[in-house]
């Protein structure tokens, strides 16, 4: 038809049809003209071959400076980027222009097809059921999670199974431990119900790379009895390979990506405490180990048994009470009750805890704290611990070393402020005191928290004795409790009956 070039596969059609057919009638086959059957009879070569290869629509910028001044810089730094290229020859020849970098990038990629250095290879793999568990952990800093309006600098340990795709999510607070990595790794195979025969993880140097090498050899013994412990050869890709790992780092993205999208439809990203915040990941990726449940269930039967008990995912110490009434553990000071001062404790190290023992009784269980970034020490405070100590030198509250971390919430904070900006240092020190005493004895304190944040916000000064018969006891709720004595009368006529032998017989 007019208008209408000719392709390849009208030709093989008309080629096959004139083998049996006429000219006419294999051109009309074909959807052409008898006359363009005629012509292609005459010259039997496919229109694509009849082409001439297409020249440039305008000069080459680079052709003065392509192969004598940008070949011999690649060659010279296989690594080096196209934009560095640009930027070098730029400098170089400024008549050029900035509308040359497309240009350079495509002559500089066209060139490394052909002349470049073989890069690294995937391989894809075929997975048997029940044979590889894969570890890891990314950062979720990003995402901009808060716990009560804080930002929590957390990451995520995360699990998977290379078949099924089984997954399990732990937030850590740490970094990349042993610890971490023990509790999770457990929470996950005991939620599985299994264990594959075979744990891969990237690598475990994050844990111990400012460690001697003695704590670097325990850490390795250590990681290597739990797999033990369960049945599982550890193994690790090798170091700066992360596609290795690609069974779980491939997830990652997808993991956090939902994980964004589900705080994005919740509206928010604050979360009442960290309990809250698990719950909330551990729902989600529930959800979506829904959606593998049949292929799940198939490879839970060719996992292994888990043995009786898990293994140890803590790391014990022991530590001393000083004067101070507290401990110094990994640069962070914590309180505990002064009746321990002096005593040795028996500290299990978590991620997010401290159980603290003395001898083989549980005592309490603290939250972990970790040192500032910078390496400066940081302090956890529970002002119950040295509020009786406290009471009896008011003025140790000044220059205290831990006085920010001693105030339980903001409002105790906001008016120790106001009360030294306002009363002599000796007077504010006491009346704050006698304010975390009184949180302490009556129990109060977010209702106390709440009734200084209304004080302080209409600019008036915490009222201690209005406070104190606000928090006191209602004696109408106190039970009245009447003891009727007996009368000694009573009693003496008890000893008579047992002084009397013929009362005493009888009796027998």
């Amino acid at each position: 038809m007019p208008g209408r070039h000719v392709t390849d596969h009208q030709m093989r059609l008309f080629m096959q049809f004139r083998q049996s057919d006429s000219v006419a009638a294999a051109a009309a086959k074909a959807a052409f003209s008898p006359a363009t059957g005629h012509r292609i009879s005459a010259d039997p070569r496919l229109p694509s071959a009849k082409k001439a290869p297409r020249g440039r629509r305008r000069p080459d910028p680079l052709a003065e400076v392509f192969e004598t001044e940008i070949v011999p810089l690649l060659e010279a730094s296989p690594g080096l980027r196209p934009v560095a290229v640009f930027e070098e020859i730029l400098r170089r020849h400024p008549d050029l222009g900035e509308g040359v970098r497309r240009t350079l990038e495509r002559r500089i990629r066209a060139w490394r097809a052909v002349h470049g250095a073989d890069q690294d290879v995937i391989f894809r793999q075929t997975h048997e059921p029940g044979r590889m568990g894969l570890s890891d952990f990314t950062d979720m800093a990003d995402l901009g999670v808060t716990i009560a309006g804080m930002r929590l600098d957390h990451r995520l340990y995360h699990f998977r199974l290379a078949y099924s795709g089984f997954e399990h999510a732990h937030v850590v607070l740490g970094g990349e431990s042993f610890v971490a990595l023990a509790e999770g790794l457990q929470n996950a195979l005991w939620s599985l119900g299994g264990v594959p025969r075979e744990h891969r993880t990237d690598s475990l140097s994050a844990a111990f790379r400012n460690l001697d090498e003695a704590a670097c050899e325990d850490l390795t013994r250590r990681y290597e009895a739990l797999c033990a412990h369960y049945g599982m050869t550890p193994t690790r890709n090798n170091t700066g390979l992360a596609h290795e790992n690609g069974s779980v780092e491939g997830p990652h993205g997808h993991l956090k990506r939902a994980i964004a999208d589900a705080l994005l439809l919740r509206t928010s990203t604050d979360f009442p405490d960290l309990t809250a915040y698990r719950t909330f990941v551990d729902e989600l990726v529930g959800r979506r180990n829904t959606r593998q449940v049949k292929r799940i269930d198939s490879e839970r039967a060719a996992l292994g048994r888990l043995p009786e008990r898990r293994s140890c995912d803590y790391e014990q110490v022991s530590v001393r009470v000083s004067s101070a009434g507290g401990f110094r553990l990994r640069k962070v000071f914590y309180t505990v009750p002064s009746r321990l001062i002096g005593h040795s404790l028996r500290v299990r190290l978590y991620d997010d805890r401290l159980d603290v023992f003395v001898g083989g009784s549980h005592l309490f269980t603290l939250p972990r704290g970790r040192a500032h970034p910078g390496g400066r020490h940081d302090q956890v405070v529970d002002y119950h611990h040295v509020i009786h100590a406290l009471r009896r030198k008011p003025m140790a509250l000044l220059n205290l070393v831990y006085r920010d971390r001693l105030f339980p919430r903001p409002p105790y904070r906001h008016a120790f402020e106001a009360l030294r900006a306002a009363l002599p240092e000796r007077q504010a020190c006491r009346i704050a005191v006698d304010l975390l005493a009184l949180a302490h004895d009556r129990g109060c304190e977010a209702e106390l928290a709440a009734c200084l944040a209304v004080e302080l916000a209409a600019k008036r000064l915490p009222d201690l004795a209005a406070l104190r018969a606000r928090f006191a006891p209602d004696p109408a709720a106190i039970p009245h409790v009447t003891v009727a004595l007996g009368s000694l009368a009573s009693y003496e006529s008890l000893l008579d009956a047992v002084r009397d032998p013929r009362t005493t017989g009888e009796a027998a």
